[in-house]
């Protein structure tokens, strides 16, 4: 499916978003997203000790790509580098919560990974250059499940999906719920015990920092 962007000139900071921002939140719900939103970026919180979540417990994916712990660059990095940034969008899709539980939820995750990404592309096509996605889940087992390693993570390498994976929140310790609540919405998290008969919803969500 052929997915279009738009071509409007980056507007200056303000302490409004810029009024272009609204053409990239019409451009997440037409790729499908439940709602998308425009954040400042200092409204993102940063936990560390969510970031080691990965590592203790480990995680099934630590150490497996160049998109999750130990190989992005973290929290504190990630602290640093928000300060280059005065605007996010996040988006997300509300889900049946037993898919998350099934076999659809590669599917859920994948399209997550490539919707963000997608928004990414749009935006630097927009004048946003500096824009970058994030998105829940774990690329190789997203993408290169059937792959023995990553090869982002090999010399000479580079990775074999760049245009549909980007790193993984969870290794910079992006709150979630906040972020969330930050957007104005609220997290519906999935229970892995009842969701199948109770039929809830469940929320996923990207970030797309923005300049």
């Amino acid at each position: 499916m052929q997915r279009n962007c738009c071509n409007t000139s980056m507007t200056s900071p303000s302490t409004e978003a810029p009024k272009n921002l609204k053409q990239l939140v019409q451009l997440a719900r037409r790729l499908g997203t439940a709602d998308a939103a425009i954040i400042r970026a200092d409204a993102i919180t940063v936990e560390d000790q969510l970031a080691e979540l990965c590592r203790e417990p480990r995680c099934e994916n630590y150490a497996l790509s160049a998109g999750c712990p130990p190989h992005v660059a973290g929290p504190a990095a990630f602290r640093q580098r928000l300060k280059d940034f005065q605007w996010a969008m996040v988006i997300k899709f509300d889900v049946p919560a037993d898919a998350l539980f099934s076999e659809e939820r590669s599917q859920i995750f994948q399209l997550l990974h490539e919707t963000a990404a997608e928004i990414e592309r749009c935006a630097a096509r927009m004048g946003y250059t500096r824009a970058r996605a994030y998105a829940g889940g774990a690329c190789k087992k997203l993408f290169c499940r059937d792959h023995a390693d990553c090869r982002e993570m090999r010399k000479p390498g580079g990775c074999r999906n760049p245009h549909r994976a980007r790193e993984s929140m969870s290794g910079f310790g992006i709150n979630v719920t906040r972020l969330m609540e930050a957007a104005g919405w609220s997290m519906k998290r999935a229970a892995s015990g009842n969701a199948a008969r109770t039929n809830e919803m469940a929320t996923v969500c990207g970030l797309i920092l923005i300049g």
